[in-house]
């Protein structure tokens, strides 16, 4: 694990937004003018998707895949100017925010700055051409991280973009070199002492089908050593298994518990229901009380917690990343329970806790928190209906820090109306 990374990431909220589909207008003055209403969704830190200018040739839909990148060390006119984004990211600051932008550096655009400069640094298919090593990415050309100057070039693009935003989520991470990334984490910190750096670590399967074809893929543990946080990919697919009906509930709270022991004492995963790369939340769990009872188990959860934008809107319709395909914005406005569950969040015994989730009958998820002689419990009916659960409290009256309301423990039951439930108490 990053010996810096500290556990305080786990009371974090990050906010995720692509520029382009955020508003009608798309582009970061519309962002700027919202920023009041994402700060008190509990926001701690924006994630822009990439920001710079997309590439022309090969590229996918009408305007292009954003992680396309022609240029590294520039912005994409169509959001607007430096100067713009400067004073975005000031704002932020300004809020008490911080903000973190994508880093894309397995590939660029085919008609890209640093092809056009440095042909020499790409990867080269057995016939001379040049390609990306995943099929789909047709759009794409692989850079080719056995030439250190190279390095050199990335990592000096980092510490340009370091001395204005708070940090860096890296796509597919697993690709670039393990020691690519330690050195940049040790050089950036010199410009940016505190920098965040999140992974976009990968599923086992594709860890495992490109050691199978020679590439290069790390796993979580390795990513650890140079990142903060990881995605939460390693179980997002029995996840959806769970969801899909492929497998039972226990599955997934098994893998869950799995994490516990496997990664280091300080890990931080990123937890999500949903990103730019997965179905919405609303349209994979179209039960709204299911929903809401994801959403808190989402803020719930050891790790750092990811909202994408439209997701406080319940927002259904996953925007495409190649065409102009705004979020809409009409849905009903969860802002006042996610500024509840983000105090939740804040919660110290989320910093630092033994965690534990248990699968019960009629998909109830109960999990428990426990630090020193305090526990937090959190019961969760994925069904959306009521239940009598036994739980591992003293009897009595506590808050309820999901409802707002009170919950009562009485001879160490809880009865739940189907909304999900979360009490502080002593541990037994």
């Amino acid at each position: 694990m990053a010996v810096n990374t500290p556990k305080t990431y786990r009371n974090m909220i990050l906010y995720s937004i692509y520029v382009r589909n955020y508003s009608a207008e798309g582009t970061f003055e519309a962002v700027r003018r919202d920023l009041k209403r994402i700060k008190d969704l509990g926001t701690d830190l924006i994630w822009f998707m990439p920001i710079h200018p997309i590439g022309v040739k090969g590229h996918k839909g009408t305007l292009g895949c954003p992680y396309a990148i022609r240029d590294y060390r520039a912005v994409n006119p169509e959001y607007g100017t430096l100067d713009d984004f400067r004073a975005l990211v000031d704002d932020i600051h300004a809020l008490g925010m911080k903000c973190i932008i994508d880093v894309v550096y397995n590939h660029t655009s085919p008609d890209s700055v640093l092809f056009q400069t440095h042909p020499e640094w790409f990867y080269r298919k057995p016939d001379g051409s040049l390609g990306s090593h995943v099929g789909d990415w047709s759009d794409v050309i692989d850079l080719d991280y056995s030439h250190k100057e190279l390095w050199d070039y990335q990592i000096e693009t980092l510490k340009q973009w370091a001395a204005i935003v708070d940090g860096f989520r890296c796509d597919v991470a697993p690709m670039v070199p393990l020691a690519f990334w330690l050195r940049a984490r040790q050089e950036v910190e010199a410009v940016r002492p505190g920098c965040f750096w999140l992974a976009e670590s990968v599923e086992p399967i594709f860890i495992r089908l490109s050691r199978a074809q020679g590439l290069p893929s790390l796993s979580d543990s390795e990513l650890y050593q140079a990142f903060d946080v990881c995605y939460d990919y390693d179980i997002f697919d029995v996840y959806t298994d769970y969801l899909t009906g492929r497998a039972p509930l226990s599955a997934w709270a098994e893998a869950v518990n799995r994490q516990e022991s496997v990664y280091p004492d300080n890990y931080v995963k990123l937890r999500n229901l949903e990103n730019h790369d997965r179905l919405r939340a609303a349209a994979v769990i179209p039960d709204e009380k299911a929903l809401w009872n994801w959403t808190a188990f989402l803020y719930f959860q050891k790790g750092l917690t990811l909202l994408y934008n439209g997701q406080e809107r319940r927002d259904p319709h996953l925007p495409s990343l190649f065409d102009k395909d705004p979020v809409d914005w009409s849905g009903p406005d969860l802002t006042p329970a996610l500024r509840r569950l983000a105090e939740l969040k804040k919660n110290p015994i989320l910093t630092d806790s033994a965690y534990e989730v248990t699968a019960l009958p009629r998909d109830l998820l109960l999990g428990v928190h426990k630090h020193g002689k305090e526990q937090l419990i959190g019961v969760f009916s994925l069904r959306g209906e009521p239940s009598l659960v036994r739980v591992d409290a003293p009897d009595g009256v506590y808050d309820d820090l999901a409802g707002g309301g009170k919950v009562e423990v009485k001879m160490g039951m809880v009865s739940i109306s189907g909304d999900p439930v979360i009490f502080q108490s002593p541990a037994l």
